[in-house]
Order: C-alpha cells, then structure tokens, then sequence
C-alpha cells in the first residue's frame, strides 16, 4: 500500500498549485494521458512528494530545475532515489531546460518510459472475456 505523511500531503497541495512553468507545461500534455497512461501531478508517498508519476508503470518523473545541481541538492536527491527504487519505482529525472526547449521531446522521453516499465499483466477491461482457468484463485465457500 501507497502511503504519505500528512506533511507531505500539504507540500504536495502548495506544490500543485505552483506556477513552476515546466511543470505546467508537461502537466498540461500529461494529463491527457498520452500513449494512454495515467499520471499525477505531487504525488505524495510517505515523507517524499513526487513531481508527476504513472502508478500503473512504477514511473516516478522528476522535472529538475538549477537548484537541482546546486549545493547539497545532487545527494538528497540520490537518497531520494534510492528510496523510490526501494519502493518498486523507477526514476526518470528531465532537467527543466529540456522540457522548455522541446515539449514534445519530453513527453516522447516519459511516454518511452513508461511502455519500457509497463506491467506484463494488466486488469482486464469491464464487460471483457472472463479470465482463463488458473488466472484466478476462487475464494473457498464453507
């Protein structure tokens, strides 16, 4: 289970309502569910808020900006990562200057991403063929 510390659902809300351009921008792409996956926007999780991710696909993207490379921002954010990889995700990080200059770059880079990390099994679609025998446990009657 996907948990986060009520902190981080308050830094996740400001966050949201930030006008951090590169990120208004690829949200604006995102959230029209390009190559047909879902994304958030500040998804928290535990202590960390993520910039924008694809639960289905374990992808957590982080849009990089100066302060990024600046200070002791480069080791926080490999502790950060090591974190989300211990937690089954996969990190893709887009400096802010990419997103900018190219858009439709970086929305190809994430779209790339996440077909690459994509589960081998998906849930089948309402009103689809039944599972095959053997795909489901049947739960035991007394």
């Amino acid at each position: 289970m996907l948990s986060a510390l009520s902190n981080a659902y308050a830094v996740a809300k400001r966050e949201r309502r930030s006008g951090n351009l590169p990120e208004v921008l690829i949200w604006r792409e995102l959230r029209k569910r390009p190559g047909g996956y879902k994304f958030r926007r500040q998804h928290p999780l535990s202590d960390v808020v993520i910039d924008f991710v694809c639960l289905e696909c374990r992808l957590a993207i982080e849009i990089d900006g100066e302060a990024h490379g600046a200070g002791d921002r480069p080791e926080r954010d490999a502790q950060r990562d090591i974190y989300l990889r211990s937690r089954g995700f996969h990190i893709l990080r887009l400096p802010a200057v990419y997103v900018l200059q190219s858009l439709e770059d970086a929305l190809a880079t994430i779209v790339a991403a996440c077909a690459e990390h994509q589960p081998l099994h998906h849930q089948p679609l309402a009103g689809g063929p039944p599972p095959r025998s053997g795909e489901v446990f049947e739960s035991s009657s007394p």
